[in-house]
């Protein structure tokens, strides 16, 4: 070429170019590349008169994308073990997406009260209630219109830490008294996200707060996660009726599908013609987690990235959810489908239908008493 320096000017130009011309994320850690191109726009909306937005948190090794509609994460990035970035959270990638989704409960801030109660009824302080029903004959995760579905208002403290508030009206889905409810979402420094759940009343009433983050440890879209290694720290587990609702008793895990007590692969026992695995085609149960555990509650290993992710709370429950209802009918952020099995829960709780099971931990607030639980989910290789 006769103007040599020219050639490798512009060679150094289209370089820079292609590498800046996607400031989406405005994100600047190596592995960052491997992030979803979110786009804020696609979430500027209004829903009841409140305004929607895409919000980020970042520590020096992770980040997390997280929407006010639902209370949601949308995606969590972690370090995986090629020193790049994986998602660890399936979600959409707008408004929209989450509006229109089959599945309404990706990512979601879930209350008043998480889990089912049989028929939506329950009796509290000598007076009888009822809640709308969503899940069959029985209510699922505060009704149809629980706070999957409200706007949480949202205070950026920093970088690494999001404030959501929700004032629940008295009566809102059936639920007595106006319920105050704030959720801390933060990225610790020791590669935690660490959830803060508080909540006060100004009447009896139920209070069960979780999220339902669907986890992939090898990433969104990887496939399936049933070769995914699972340690629950509990040796009781609630068995359910045909309609996943605890039957009362409690039940030894040794000698059955349900002993996670130390390390297997989700698919090992799955399969298992188990009356209480062929109830939700599959794992959809809560565990009873062991009291001297210094509230590490279970470990989860990604077969394919070497990812960990421990969990600690304070609650008393984990449900276990395999991902046995996802169909492939939704797109997710990065253009694969949430197919059959594809993603798992593990939420913190009290256990399911817990205002029907006098010997339950309870969950009654009462005025003057404030709700207050911690929760912590710890990536590592």
């Amino acid at each position: 070429m006769k103007y040599p320096e020219l050639a490798c000017l512009m060679t150094l130009l289209v370089f820079v170019y292609s590498s800046c011309k996607d400031k989406k994320s405005n994100l600047d850690n190596q592995g960052r590349e491997n992030i979803s191109e979110l786009n804020p726009s696609d979430f500027d909306t209004i829903i009841d008169g409140k305004t929607i937005g895409l919000y980020w948190l970042k520590n020096k090794d992770m980040h997390m994308a997280m929407t006010n509609y639902g209370g949601r994460i949308v995606g969590l990035w972690v370090p995986n073990n090629k020193g790049t970035l994986t998602d660890v959270v399936i979600g959409m990638g707008s408004t929209e997406g989450y509006k229109k989704s089959t599945e309404p409960y990706f990512g979601a801030t879930i209350g008043r009260v998480g889990n089912r109660i049989a028929r939506g009824q329950f009796k509290l302080e000598g007076k009888e209630y009822q809640i709308p029903v969503n899940n069959g004959e029985n209510a699922l995760h505060g009704g149809p219109n629980g706070f999957h579905e409200v706007v949480w208002d949202v205070h950026q403290k920093n970088e690494q830490t999001l404030i959501l508030s929700y004032m629940s009206p008295d009566m809102e889905e059936g639920f007595p008294g106006t319920l105050k409810v704030k959720v801390i979402y933060s990225l610790t420094d020791s590669n935690s996200l660490r959830i803060e759940y508080e909540a006060t009343t100004d009447k009896p009433t139920l209070v069960n707060l979780t999220n339902h983050a669907f986890f992939n440890l090898n990433g969104e879209g990887s496939g399936s996660i049933l070769n995914h290694q699972l340690q629950i720290n509990a040796a009781s587990y609630t068995p359910v009726d045909e309609g996943l609702i605890p039957t009362g008793v409690k039940v030894q895990v040794e000698h059955t599908p349900f002993d996670f007590r130390e390390l297997h692969t989700i698919r090992e026992r799955i399969n298992q013609q188990d009356p209480q695995l062929l109830y939700g085609g599959g794992y959809d149960h809560n565990f009873i987690l062991n009291a001297d555990i210094s509230d590490h509650a279970a470990r989860v290993i990604g077969d394919k990235t070497g990812i960990i992710m421990d969990i600690f709370t304070e609650e008393p429950g984990l449900q276990f959810y395999s991902g046995n209802f996802m169909e492939g009918k939704n797109l997710l952020k990065n253009g694969s489908r949430d197919d059959y099995r594809t993603a798992f829960c593990l939420e913190t709780q009290h256990f399911p239908d817990a205002p029907n099971h006098s010997d339950f931990p309870s969950i009654a607030l009462r005025p003057g008493e404030t709700y207050s639980t911690v929760s912590e989910y710890r990536f590592s290789l």
